[in-house]
């Protein structure tokens, strides 16, 4: 009997697969696990999307509208992707906010009805039809500000509310209470719903955390909320994002700080940093040069995640503009300049030379030239 020959190839393990969670996708840059802001032209100018893990501060503009409105996308597509989410504020009422989160649009396909007297070559009619069918998960949707989400969406959200109440009579002493109880309310969100990595769970989701108008004097009675204890908040919020399926999006009205240098240790604390600059009260708002647009977009800061360099956007001159239904973000352009000066015919400024016999002298074209 011949012995068996042990052969040199061997199996090749499974391999295992990445995981798959609704309203995420990942990144072309560095396989970072993204999730939509809600708003598609933000979400294509931060390199696709906001990865899992990280921290993204909008400083407000003065009126805080066009913040609130990217705050409101963020919590609605929470609903839509069945995320779970976490919801503070200290000016307003957390349910008051999800009342008026925006409806989002249906872009589905509709369906074409077949017409029994339209007739096509008989090589075409087992070939599949041009339509394709619509993917089972879906990244990023599209809203109508001028309507609000249906009550039989809002009955299905999981979005937790905190409300920072501020008591007049009493003053505290010192603002970090408020951040204190805030960090431990999302530390206990994400440890009992086991959104942290070294969790062990057979599904995995992700969890929101927007929290708005962070710093301002509605969470501190004294001072301009340029205070310490407002650092270690986000310096602990970084740390346990980094190890756990969580996103923030946090707005802090930055305009109110009297330090600039306290706004810079603010951004270097979170990953992705945007600001917001209002042409409302400003002497912007009636130039004709910005007509169209509502405010500029800048993009302060842009997260380095698994690479040496962070993503790079086409160009950095971007604006806003809020129309009835939706807000968009895109590049600013700058109106053709149409003054008498940029009207007037374009003369040759080198002087016509006559010439003559023995040479060429200054004078008038000669009625030969032409």
């Amino acid at each position: 009997m011949a012995a068996s020959v042990g052969s040199s190839f061997v199996k090749k393990a499974s391999v295992t697969r990445s995981i798959q969670i609704a309203g995420t996708k990942p990144s072309l840059q560095n396989n970072q696990l993204l999730i939509s802001t809600g708003c598609p032209s933000f979400d294509q100018i931060i390199g696709g999307g906001l990865a899992v893990g990280t921290v993204l501060l909008i400083e407000e503009d003065q009126t805080a509208t066009y913040a609130e409105i990217l705050l409101k996308y963020f919590v609605a597509e929470s609903i839509l992707c069945g995320h779970e989410c976490l919801f503070s504020s200290a000016d307003i009422d957390p349910s008051d906010f999800i009342k008026e989160l925006p409806c989002p649009v249906s872009d589905e396909p509709v369906a074409i009805q077949s017409d029994e007297s339209l007739k096509i070559a008989w090589r075409y009619q087992h070939l599949p039809s041009g339509q394709p069918a619509p993917s089972a998960t879906k990244f990023g949707h599209y809203y109508d500000l001028s309507k609000s989400m249906p009550a039989a969406l809002l009955e299905k959200a999981r979005v937790w509310k905190h409300h920072v109440e501020t008591n007049k009579e009493t003053p505290s002493s010192s603002p970090s209470r408020f951040y204190t109880e805030l960090y431990a309310n999302i530390h206990e969100r994400i440890a009992e719903g086991s959104f942290l990595t070294s969790s062990e769970t057979k599904e995995r989701n992700i969890m929101r955390i927007a929290v708005r108008s962070l710093g301002s004097p509605c969470w501190s009675e004294e001072g301009d909320g340029a205070d310490a204890s407002l650092l270690r908040f986000f310096y602990a919020l970084r740390s346990l994002l980094r190890s756990s399926f969580a996103v923030a999006m946090v707005t802090v009205p930055t305009h109110l700080f009297s330090d600039a240098s306290f706004v810079k240790r603010l951004e270097h604390l979170c990953d992705t940093v945007i600001h917001l600059r209002s042409f409302a009260g400003t002497a912007m708002e009636s130039a004709a040069s910005v007509e169209g647009y509502h405010g500029m977009f800048h993009l302060v800061q842009l997260p380095r995640l698994n690479a040496l360099s962070a993503f790079v956007p086409d160009t950095f001159d971007l604006a806003f503009k809020v129309r009835r239904r939706k807000l968009t973000i895109e590049k600013f352009y700058l109106p053709p300049d149409l003054s008498e000066t940029a009207n007037r015919d374009q003369e040759d400024p080198v002087p016509q030379l006559a010439k003559s016999g023995c040479g060429t002298t200054r004078g008038a074209a000669n009625k030969l030239d032409f």
